[in-house]
């Protein structure tokens, strides 16, 4: 018996390579995680940026609470099993009114992962109408394994490097995600997907966490990832300690080197990884 979503469900996520949408949070739980990440924000002086978007889990609790959350996770696990790391999460924020978007693209293109065996869990701390920048899924194109992807380094798209994969959606393809303040999309990590500009008054945040099971492994550095669930016995990635305190000394030395590993990673290269079984 599956935890959190249905046979139906899992049926569909695999056909399609995604589901949404799934309540894990209220929506005041959403609300409190916007104040957190709002009230950083205001002390920093501006919105969250640069490597601080990236495995937010090991800088803030609360953050961390949400990667190991119970109802995020039993849907996960119903789609990888019950032994479950974290290997990243990043905010995709999209300012009200911001030109800001993210091209047709696969998640796995750069990664380095070796296998495809990656769910992305993208949970909304504010409502995400289509009109402030939804995400867009194209529906069963994971089965089409890794495609040609091109850079373009538009300065308003929001992935590092401005990468599209080299084929044009059909026309009408696409799929979109709206999801209210407290809902989460899944999706496949070969899903190509999409978002346009938000054109509405308010902030659209998504917190993106990434779920793999341990056998995966990185080919390209030795990484590391948070175990949230069951128990590792593979050791593929180091392990990655829970910040005591938001932004301690020991939290950002983590999450420095964790940063450094993942964008060697990255940007090894310009090769298109493909998974490997």
């Amino acid at each position: 018996m599956k935890k959190r979503l249905t046979e139906g469900e899992v049926d569909r996520y695999r056909r399609d390579g995604f589901h949404f949408p799934v309540r894990v949070l209220s929506a005041e739980e959403a609300r409190s995680c916007r104040d957190r990440l709002e009230q950083h924000e205001r002390t920093t002086g501006g919105p969250i940026a640069g490597n601080m978007r990236h495995k937010v889990h090991l800088l803030f609790t609360w953050a961390n609470n949400l990667a190991c959350h119970p109802a995020i996770l039993d849907a996960v696990e119903d789609l990888i099993g019950p032994d479950i790391l974290c290997w990243s999460s990043t905010f995709f924020i999209k300012e009200a009114r911001s030109p800001s978007f993210v091209s047709w693209h696969q998640d796995a293109t750069y990664w380095g992962l070796s296998t495809d065996e990656v769910v992305t869990a993208w949970v909304a701390f504010a409502d995400a109408p289509v009109e402030s920048g939804a995400m867009r899924f194209w529906p069963g194109s994971h089965l089409r394994n890794q495609l040609e992807h091109r850079d373009t380094f538009d300065e308003n798209n929001l992935l590092s490097r401005g990468q599209e994969i080299a084929i044009d959606v059909p026309e009408g393809a696409g799929v979109d995600v709206p999801l209210l303040a407290g809902e989460m999309s899944l999706h496949h990590v070969l899903l190509a997907h999409a978002s346009g500009p938000n054109t509405t008054g308010d902030r659209r945040i998504g917190f993106a966490l990434r779920y793999i099971p341990p056998h995966v492994r990185q080919l390209k550095v030795r990484d590391s990832a948070t175990l949230v669930r069951g128990r590792d016995p593979f050791g593929n990635f180091d392990p990655e300690p829970a910040p005591k305190a938001d932004l301690d000394a020991e939290a950002l030395a983590t999450h420095r080197e964790a940063v450094e590993r993942s964008a060697k990673a990255l940007y090894s290269g310009t090769d298109r990884t493909t998974f490997r079984a």
